[in-house]
């Protein structure tokens, strides 16, 4: 190579002198290991015998504009991600994620074994951060492959028995259904009906063993003729309850294991010429939004949707931040909250 000032001494002249590619040399320039140490001394020693200055010294370049990063997700899967209580879990998962910057993606699976299988199949080419799984019906073959994802996943209020692969956040569902059950016993009814959730999840049998044990404790034997076994959905309240008022001996007072079955409790007194809380007393349980804006107001189980929901995301962005998941089952209880659709039964 002639002779010639520092300014003008280029990758491709160190190349033509040492006699490698010009790649190597800029290997060698900017640290890369995957160089032999010859010719890393060679470049080396080529470059200071002839002045090279690294490129970037030598003018400025425009800024490079970089894309905003993505930001992180956490999947939100549900059964029925339209009931008010799917709305109130969405807004407690919601406004955490906000906080933390982490966008929220909410989908819908419906119940059976290849609608979750097929979520599963996808659930780590998402890229999210986490996955909460609410009122999911996983196999014990779905939560071992739910346990081994690479996407850290909880359950809220779990179909199936509570398993110890994943962790499981929900309610103290068999303190409220007593208390819901207690609190009508407490003001004289001793025909107490109930509107049942899906006897499959879990918490559907909570609440009617808490219903049970409250009027066992009181020396009521359960009737089962005052038992009817609904979905959670409005519809089918009103069926049962409809069948419940039509007994030859009818209940003066009904709990339904949600806010929307109590609404068709509400409709079915209506069609039979009934008034809440005068003919029929009813209590639901969860306390979402629409109890206190219906007429009489709701008495209701207040159930921590939306702290069960900052519960399961915590979980998972302590994992994002270092941490591990938490084992086993965490319960937050239930609060009984009295307005207006409970009172004692006419003499």
């Amino acid at each position: 190579m002639t002779e010639t000032s520092a300014a003008r001494v280029t990758v491709a002249d160190i190349a033509r002198v040492t006699g490698v590619s010009p790649a190597t040399v800029s290997k060698v320039l900017n640290d890369r290991a995957d160089v032999a140490p010859g010719t890393r001394a060679l470049v080396k020693a080529t470059v200071a015998e002839h002045g090279y200055v690294k490129e970037t010294t030598r003018r400025t370049r425009p800024p490079v504009r970089r894309r905003p990063q993505r930001r992180a997700l956490v999947d939100l899967v549900f059964n029925d991600a339209g009931s008010p209580w799917a709305a109130e879990m969405i807004r407690g998962v919601g406004a955490i994620a906000g906080d933390a910057a982490v966008s929220l993606v909410v989908s819908e699976v419906k119940p059976g074994g290849a609608g979750i299988s097929t979520w599963l199949d996808g659930a780590d080419d998402r890229s999210s951060i986490g996955a909460i799984l609410a009122f999911s019906d996983l196999t014990p073959a779905g939560s071992q492959r739910a346990a081994a994802l690479g996407t850290p996943t909880v359950l809220v209020d779990p179909v199936g028995d509570f398993d110890s692969h994943l962790p499981s956040f929900g309610a103290g569902n068999w303190g409220g259904g007593m208390a819901a059950t207690s609190h009508l016993l407490e003001l004289g009814h001793t025909r107490i009906g109930t509107i049942t959730g899906p006897m499959r999840y879990l918490c559907s049998q909570a609440r009617l063993a808490g219903h049970s044990t409250a009027l066992a404790r009181a020396g009521i034997e359960p009737d089962a003729a005052l038992v009817r076994h609904g979905d959670f959905h409005y519809d089918s309240a009103v069926t049962a309850a409809l069948s419940l008022l039509d007994l030859e001996q009818p209940p003066t007072a009904i709990f339904a294991a949600n806010d929307e079955q109590a609404l068709g409790v509400y409709a079915a007194a209506r069609q039979r010429g009934l008034s809440v809380p005068e003919d029929l007393s009813v209590v639901g349980f969860d306390d979402v939004p629409m109890s206190q804006w219906v007429l009489p107001g709701l008495t209701t189980v207040r159930q921590p949707i939306r702290e069960v929901a900052a519960l399961a995301i915590r979980a998972l962005l302590s994992v994002r931040d270092g941490g591990s998941l938490p084992e086993g089952r965490t319960e937050l209880s239930t609060t009984l909250v009295v307005r207006d659709s409970t009172a004692a039964p006419r003499r």
